[in-house]
């Protein structure tokens, strides 16, 4: 399920000319991988085994999230917020699924899956959280402070590129409060990174984001950006990503974008409420 994309932003899919890109892209499941990020940056080894102990220690916190609809499945990633299986994801990548018009897979760092229901949602924001039934004892994420973030701190996204659960890339923080808007038309270069819109969210979504060079593709909306203690500083959600020669969809070029997690904490709250 791919839409096009734009930097004021559209959903992400074929054709699309430039932009950011958003998309829950389907893919088959693959070992996780590891990277310095798009630009090929060089990471000593202290950080590299801090990466490591990241991967390792936050990895069961992060799930992928698929979404079956009658226009097919799309993947994208969440972070556990509760041991009773409350999830925070990005609103594009499960609002094809609102109001009882798809099912909701989440499948666990260890392999196992349960379906999840949508408690909350806000278009506005961008950000749903879903909850897992039958489910206890899972590992809540830690959620940082993103105003402490710094341009240059190096950061680790995780999440499910492409279908891809359990990839790790690092990078840095590029820039912060960088104006982002998506939406489902806008001639910009930025949009929401995994963005399945069926036509039913039309409102677009500005927010001032972290910027990062981490590898980000279709598949890693809703999973974490985290600094090297393994907080959850971000929430991946957009990247810049130009159109391919074909007209496609092309990935990662270094620019990716995360709602900063304090952004999200205003709002988390009501949304397990289910407002």
């Amino acid at each position: 399920m791919r839409l096009a994309a734009a930097f004021a932003a559209v959903a992400i899919g074929a054709g699309a000319i430039g932009g950011l890109a958003g998309g829950l892209a389907s893919a088959n499941s693959g070992s996780p991988v590891a990277s310095s990020s798009a630009t090929g940056s060089q990471i000593s080894s202290q950080t590299a085994a801090t990466i490591a102990a990241i991967a390792k220690n936050v990895s069961p916190s992060v799930v992928q999230v698929e979404v079956q609809t009658y226009n097919g499945t799309g993947i994208g990633s969440g972070i556990v917020l509760s041991s009773d299986g409350k999830i925070l994801t990005n609103n594009h990548v499960v609002a094809d699924a609102a109001d009882g018009n798809g099912e909701i897979k989440v499948t666990f760092n260890d392999g196992s899956t349960a379906s999840a229901t949508i408690v909350g949602r806000d278009a506005s924001s961008d950000l749903a959280v879903i909850k897992v039934s039958g489910v206890s004892g899972l590992k809540a994420a830690t959620l940082g402070d993103s105003s402490k973030v710094q341009v240059g701190d190096e950061v680790v996204a995780i999440g499910s590129p492409e279908g891809l659960q359990g990839t790790v890339t690092s990078g840095i923080v590029s820039a912060l409060n960088r104006d982002v808007t998506v939406g489902d038309s806008a001639p910009s270069p930025q949009s929401p990174y995994d963005r399945t819109s069926s036509g039913s969210e039309p409102e677009t979504v500005t927010y001032k984001a972290i910027q990062t060079d981490a590898s980000l593709n279709p598949g890693n909306s809703g999973g974490p950006l985290l600094n090297l203690k393994g907080e959850v500083i971000g929430i991946n959600s957009a990247i810049y990503s130009p159109a391919s020669g074909n007209g496609q969809q092309g990935g990662s070029v270094g620019l990716g974008f995360s709602i900063p997690i304090n952004q999200a904490k205003q709002i988390i709250a009501e949304l397990e409420a289910g407002n």
